[in-house]
Formats: C-alpha cells, sequence, structure tokens
C-alpha cells in the first residue's frame, strides 16, 4: 500500500479515537474533573479531531498531487503534534500535573510545520502538472 493510502487509514483511526475520548470527557469526566480541567481536555479533544482530518487530508494529497516527502512528513507531524498537544493536555486535565503544558507548545509547532509542509507539497504537486 503506498503512504498516502496509509495516511488515510491512520487519519481514520486518529478521528475514531479522538470521537472515543471526546464521549468519554463529555460522559465520564464531568462531575469527576473541574470545568476548567474539562475545557483544558475538550481543546486536546478538538485540535485531535482537526488533526485526524489533516492527516487524511495529506493523504489524499498524496493521491492526487503524487506521493511527495513534504506531504509524508505533513502526515507525521500532524500525528506527531496530536500525541503531544492533545495527548499532554489530556494527562494535564486528568492529572493535574501542571508542568505538561510546557510541551504543549511543541506540539503545537508539529501542527503549524505540518500545515506549512501540506501547503508546500500541494504547491510543488501543482507545479509538477498533477492531477489536482
Amino acid at each position: 500500500m503506498q503512504w498516502a493510502g496509509k495516511w488515510v487509514a491512520w487519519g481514520a483511526v486518529i478521528m475514531a479515537l479522538s470521537v472515543g475520548i471526546g464521549a468519554f470527557g463529555a460522559h465520564m469526566l464531568e462531575d469527576v474533573i473541574s470545568s476548567d480541567a474539562l475545557t483544558v481536555y475538550e481543546t486536546g479533544v478538538q485540535y485531535h479531531m482537526i488533526h485526524g482530518l489533516a492527516v487524511i487530508l495529506a493523504g489524499i494529497c498524496g493521491g492526487w498531487l503524487g506521493e511527495s516527502k513534504k506531504l509524508r512528513l505533513a502526515g507525521l507531524l500532524f500525528i506527531a503534534g496530536v500525541i503531544i498537544f492533545s495527548g499532554s493536555l489530556y494527562v494535564l486535565a486528568l492529572s493535574g500535573e501542571k508542568w505538561l503544558g510546557a510541551i504543549t507548545p511543541i506540539g503545537g509547532v508539529s501542527f503549524i510545520a505540518g500545515w506549512l509542509l501540506l501547503a508546500a507539497g500541494a504547491l510543488e504537486g501543482a507545479r509538477k502538472g498533477s492531477r489536482y
């Protein structure tokens, strides 16, 4: 299987996890953690979902534009961002360990770099005269 197809599959798994994690937070945590902690948790779910779709988008672009290192790296950065950004917010909300807030921005930088690489990969594919 080409990596583009794998990104679509991984993105779908990430999306399924985001729905499950979001449902857990909505139904199980409301009376367990503070409203501030629940807001932090919900932020993690929101970014988790958006970037699950971003992984799928990187895969679709790879299929349309032709696979490229930039698009592949964009997908990797989106996945890393979900793990670091959303993961740190989940653990922060559930544990109260404030030091985790210090690593959350690393995930944010991964998201930004992923979006920039997605744009660069799309432009590169368009210049090559892809089907896009």
